[in-house]
């Protein structure tokens, strides 16, 4: 094998060719980067690596899917195994390993054709018979922009003679079956059939360091800050945790942090093929695997290689006495993507970062949406929303740009998310982040993003509220209730308007429509009179538990008193399901029914079942009147492409047979009353408490005009979000019967195509009668990978995201910190639920999810307390717990991972705190 580095790369790899008609073995010089089908993710990446002006990339060639295609065929036993894999049970590991096992055996054992041997052998023959080789497997569902596969299959390093090489390459056939590779693709969609494995050969390179580089943080997702780990020799003992990598932190050209390592190992290659661990001598341990000008010219590469390829890189790399070689670079594919930003004038210097809030967090909603569900929430919505991994963000960099409009937002953020207002002051803190002066327009609409969940519904809605411990304002709207009645009039005309005059539009006409609608849609939702409504309630609350607390020491004082506040349409939404449930226990067979329903996957037509049971007409009747009010509701309720309980009624039957175990007849009327009367207790308590405190006649009349405002608004709050709802529903019938009609035109493959277009491009594809279905398919593989990352609650235009955290000494050790938005404390069986159809609760039982928006509401009435990852104080969950006299803590973080389903857990809903009990 070579000594020497200037013998190993004296062919440079642009000059390899492969051309005597062997279409199984390709020398990387002639692959391209579009080739992945051919070469696998790595083969195409490496082959577009040798091209670059500036990368040296070890010289090879591939052994092309078309190889491992021939070789399959030749195994029919293969084709039983796959079969056999594709029927067992996901979550059998035992099966899975068994198979996994059975399928790398047959695969090595698999003869190769003489002349694909020949190729093969004939290739390391050309590059040097007696040289070490890496052999690597490359697979076509590998290095993608959703999937990294990263060691998921097999590399075999320092392989030495034809033989050897050809033996390794059936090795690598077989990895593509490594119980890790097979579980990797079943978590991330791809079908075991679709995927193919080309192999990498490229000569060995015998490096004095070697290791890693992120382009971008893969912690913070920081795109200008890059890290390099590093070691001694070659990188299999930073892959296999043998040692501590050095790690340098590289920003703008230079190192701004670095840890040494003590490096006691290395992996060195054998003059005869294979490697050894070796010890690191004693007075080299400490020393740096690269110095700080040889990191900043690494990183200055990666740069040069994620320019090329469009995204952050995750690239392997050695480093002999002549310079940096790259064995490997694929998209980093955990990172959360950036928004792009609002165009910014020529004349204005763009100085600092744009900082973004998420949407999601305000709606209690953070799964990724579809493009036509979030372009369509743009279109409707009242402030700029930018669209970044299937979320949408308001940027809200000219709202913190002034000392004042940055007061206001941090307290309202606080108010209703304090982990938001942490990471927005997190960013503030950085001496990178030099505010720029905000002009008039740009900081009334941040002012109107800032308070978009309070005084509306997620960028629905205007200017934010004054801060909590003021006096009442004169302005405040007079706790009449027939101001709710007469704003619910106003939405529910203009609705009717709306469902009359969309039935008669299709085609273009429809969205010249739509487009008259959305600016209703509008008009509704900043209706000046709605907006003071709902900031009534909610001011009154702050200044209830302000000032309770003052007077009274009375923590979160607003929670009893706003029970069974009247007017609530979601809290009404679980209250009705309570008398579904009475219309149907009565009649056992119908109970029966709907039980075999819950364990049927396709149970949407069981309401034609029904009516041949006793008493399935009733039953009928009343799910159906239900679905006439609530039938526009589901969860993640704000995506349009999601669907409706109206569309897939069967979603409500776990529900409904959860409030016939577990609730009497007559239950929702029994608790709407029994709240009412406590908080009429509550009341009479408080102002007999405060008459009797110095000056108290003052302070009892005040309270008593907060109490009455907040009991006449606090039901309203829930509203506005019903009216969206209700449009966005009607909105959806009218498309999907125009995604009809193109699918009977032969435009469109399918109706639910459409939710991978946005707005827009449904638009134009109804004009133009012309769709793109590679767009399509590219959009519903971006969904996929969407739905596997965690926005964050704050992002940057640098790529950081920002979670914030809780300062607080307040909460015992081991305790999760969250906010108190429900008062009281309960303890009982933790219930970890992701997907409301798995609900099954028990009477006592604590519910603990990542969010909740209203369509989770009829859940509350079944369980003892509340627990998500997503929420604030006036979001809907919280709203609606404290409608119940439900003790929740929302906001904490990671609660879904860090609960277990079936533990013991105390709710302190007072505190805001959870204890795990065991």
């Amino acid at each position: 094998m070579p000594q020497h580095a200037e013998e190993i790369w004296k062919d440079d790899v642009r000059d390899t060719r492969f051309d005597e008609g062997c279409e199984t073995v390709l020398g990387l010089g002639e692959v391209g980067e579009d080739q992945a089908g051919l070469v696998g993710g790595k083969g195409a990446h490496l082959g577009a690596l040798s091209r670059l002006d500036g990368v040296r990339v070890p010289d090879g060639f591939c052994v092309t899917t078309d190889a491992f295609r021939r070789v399959m065929e030749r195994a029919p036993e293969v084709d039983a195994l796959l079969d056999r894999l594709a029927g067992a049970d996901p979550d059998d590991r035992q099966a899975v390993r068994a198979l996994s096992a059975e399928l790398r055996r047959a695969v090595e054992e698999a003869v190769i054709p003489d002349d694909l041997a020949a190729g093969i052998t004939g290739a390391v023959a050309r590059l040097g018979e007696e040289a070490a080789y890496a052999v690597r497997s490359s697979a076509t569902a590998e290095d993608l922009p959703t999937a990294s596969f990263a060691g998921q299959q097999d590399t075999y390093l320092n392989v030495v003679g034809p033989a050897e090489v050809l033996r390794h390459v059936s090795r690598c056939w077989a990895s593509l079956f490594t119980e890790r590779a097979v579980i990797y693709r079943r978590r991330n969609g791809i079908d075991d059939r679709t995927v193919r494995m080309a192999v990498v050969v490229q000569r060995m390179v015998l490096p004095d360091a070697s290791g890693v580089l992120f382009t971008a943080d893969p912690v913070t997702g920081h795109r200008r800050t890059a890290t390099v780990d590093a070691g001694f020799g070659l990188g299999e003992a930073l892959v296999s945790g043998l040692v501590n990598p050095d790690v340098f932190t590289v920003r703008d050209d230079a190192v701004v942090a670095r840890t040494i390592a003590v490096k006691q190992r290395a992996v060195h290659a054998l003059p005869g093929g294979g490697t050894r661990e070796v010890t690191v001598e004693p007075g080299q341990q400490e020393r740096p695997a690269l110095t700080d000008a040889e990191a900043v010219e690494l990183v200055r590469l990666g740069r040069r290689i994620e320019a090329h390829f469009g995204c952050p890189q995750d690239i392997e790399w050695c480093l002999t006495d002549d310079g940096f070689r790259i064995v490997q670079s694929r998209p980093i594919t955990t990172l959360f993507p950036v928004p792009v930003p609002d165009p910014v004038p020529e004349a204005v210097e763009r100085r600092t970062p744009s900082v973004y809030v998420s949407v999601g967090h305000q709606q209690m909603m953070t799964d990724a949406m579809k493009p036509l569900g979030w372009s369509m929430w743009q279109r409707t919505a009242m402030v700029p929303m930018h669209e970044a991994g299937g979320r949408l963000f308001v940027d809200v960099t000219p709202r913190l740009a002034s000392p004042a409009s940055r007061a206001a937002l941090l307290d309202v953020m606080g108010k209703g998310d304090p982990l938001v207002r942490d990471a927005l002051e997190t960013v503030l803190e950085r001496d990178e982040f030099e505010l720029p002066v905000p002009d008039a327009d740009h900081a009334g609409a941040a002012g109107q993003a800032g308070a978009a969940d309070h005084a509306g519904d997620g960028g629905h809605a205007g200017p934010a509220g004054p801060s909590a411990g003021g006096a009442p304002e004169a302005s405040v709207t007079e706790a009449d209730p027939a101001i709710v009645a007469e704003l619910v009039e106003r939405s529910e005309t203009s609705l009717a308007a709306l469902e009359r005059d969309i039935r008669t539009k299709s085609g273009p006409e429809l969205f010249d429509f739509l487009a008259e609608a959305f600016e209703e849609h509008k008009r509704v939702l900043s209706d000046p009179l709605s907006i003071r409504a709902i900031m009534a309630g909610m001011e009154a609350t702050w200044w209830l538990n302000e000032k309770l607390g003052e007077w009274l020491g009375e923590k979160n004082a607003a929670d009893a008193l706003t029970l069974s506040a009247p007017g609530n349409i979601t809290s009404e939404m679980g209250l009705d399901l309570l008398d579904v449930a009475d219309a149907i226990r009565p009649h056992p067979e119908v109970v029966a029914f709907l039980t075999d329903v819950q364990d049927d996957a396709h149970g949407d037509g069981f309401l034609d079942g029904l009516v041949k049971l006793p008493g399935g007409s009733a039953a009928r009747e009343a799910i159906e009147t239900y679905l006439r009010r609530y039938g526009m509701r589901c969860v993640a309720e704000i995506d349009i492409a999601r669907p409706r309980w109206s569309e897939r009624p069967a979603t409500l039957v776990p529900l409904i047979l959860d409030n016939i175990r577990n609730f009497g007849p007559g239950a929702a009327e029994r608790r709407f009353e029994q709240g009412r009367l406590r908080a009429l207790r509550t009341e009479q308590d408080v102002l007999a408490r405060l008459r009797a405190l110095p000056d108290g006649e003052r302070k009892a009349d005040a309270t008593k005009r907060m109490i009455d405002q907040v009991r006449a608004f606090a039901g309203y709050r829930e509203y506005p979000k019903y009216g969206i709802v209700c449009r966005y529903f009607l909105y959806k019938q009218a498309l999907l019967e125009e995604a009809g009609r193109l699918v009977r035109d032969g435009v469109l493959d399918e109706r639910e195509d459409v939710f991978h277009l946005t707005f827009q491009e449904l638009e134009d594809v109804v004009r133009s009668r012309r769709a793109d279905p590679r767009l399509i398919a590219r959009r519903k593989e971006a969904f996929r990978s969407y739905e596997a990352l965690t926005p964050p609650r704050v992002l940057t235009s640098d790529g950081e995201a920002v979670n914030g955290a809780y300062r607080r000494d307040d909460v015992p050790a081991g305790a999760l910190a969250g906010l108190a938005v429900s008062t009281g404390s309960v303890e009982g069986r933790a219930r970890v639920i992701l997907d409301l159809a798995d609900a099954e609760l028990a009477e006592g039982d604590i519910l603990v999810t990542r969010f909740t928006d209203p369509s989770w509401s009829p859940l509350f009435l079944g369980v003892a307390g509340l627990v998500t990852e997503v929420g604030g104080l006036m979001t809907h969950g919280a709203v609606i717990a404290r409608e119940y006299g439900l003790p929740a803590v929302v906001g904490v973080d990671q609660a879904t991972r860090l609960i277990r389903d079936g533990q013991r857990i105390r709710v302190h809903g007072t505190d805001g705190y959870v204890e795990i009990l065991g």
